[in-house]
């Protein structure tokens, strides 16, 4: 591993107010409301974020942008993130910090078993947890110098990313009912319900998420989604 520059700028090296300085972080996830989370925390934290919303797009600033840290989400529209996982595992030079994140805190295994260092379970709003995920896996000479004063505060991101979010379920729903499709949008409906706090939606897709698994009837589970999706579009238009 190269030393660290010594001529590097001082502007750009790690502070203690802003201990990830420097660094550019790619957030590979499809959720404008996850995404709108996580850059609240990389501009409190004092990085740079760059946002892919699928494996293909993140494969493409990949061949361009070497990142410090990668993030990524497990589901996917085009696949999951153990996939884009296991390649920067094995990639060379590596990323220096790969994590994994989820709202189903049974995915960590599955992405530490791919090669990430560390997994962030959904939904991510302290500034403290992220921070301290991304610093315990940094290079020592990239971490900032002497004591730094843990700010564990709470993010919330903008409700209109909430909206847009339930506008793409409601997209998705409306193109196809295939298992596949189904499969993503419990997967999807679940992490920003649990992000957004909104336990009815998230059992609902949790109900759906069962369905699938144990092969059973799923019209029922897909159609009551499919209302609380246009449900919660519709209150927004009120508001």
């Amino acid at each position: 591993m190269d030393d660290p520059d010594p001529f590097a700028a001082p502007s750009r090296m790690p502070t203690a107010n802003r201990p990830l300085l420097g660094l550019t972080i790619l957030v590979v996830e499809d959720s404008r409301f996850a995404c709108e989370a996580m850059r609240l925390l990389c501009l409190r934290s004092g990085a740079r974020i760059r946002r892919a919303d699928c494996l293909k797009s993140a494969r493409r600033h990949l061949q361009v942008y070497q990142p410090s840290v990668v993030i990524a989400d497990l589901g996917l529209p085009d696949g999951s993130g153990i996939e884009l996982i296991e390649e920067l595992a094995r990639s060379i030079p590596r990323v220096p910090v790969i994590l994994g994140t989820s709202g189903d805190n049974f995915s960590r295994d599955a992405a530490i078993a791919a090669g990430a260092d560390g997994f962030l379970e959904k939904p991510i709003t302290s500034l403290a947890g992220f921070q301290n995920a991304v610093l315990s896996r940094l290079p020592v000479h990239q971490r900032p110098l002497g004591p730094r004063i843990v700010q564990d505060d709470v993010i919330s991101p903008d409700p209109m990313a909430f909206h847009d979010d339930m506008a793409h379920v409601a997209d998705v729903l409306s193109e196809s009912a295939e298992d596949t499709t189904l499969d993503y949008v419990a997967q999807f409906v679940g992490g920003v319900a649990r992000s957004a706090h909104d336990t009815a939606l998230a059992q609902a897709a949790a109900s759906l998420a069962a369905a699938r698994r144990n092969g059973g009837p799923v019209a029922r589970d897909a159609a009551r989604i499919a209302w609380m999706v246009r449900e919660r579009l519709d209150q927004k238009q009120v508001i």
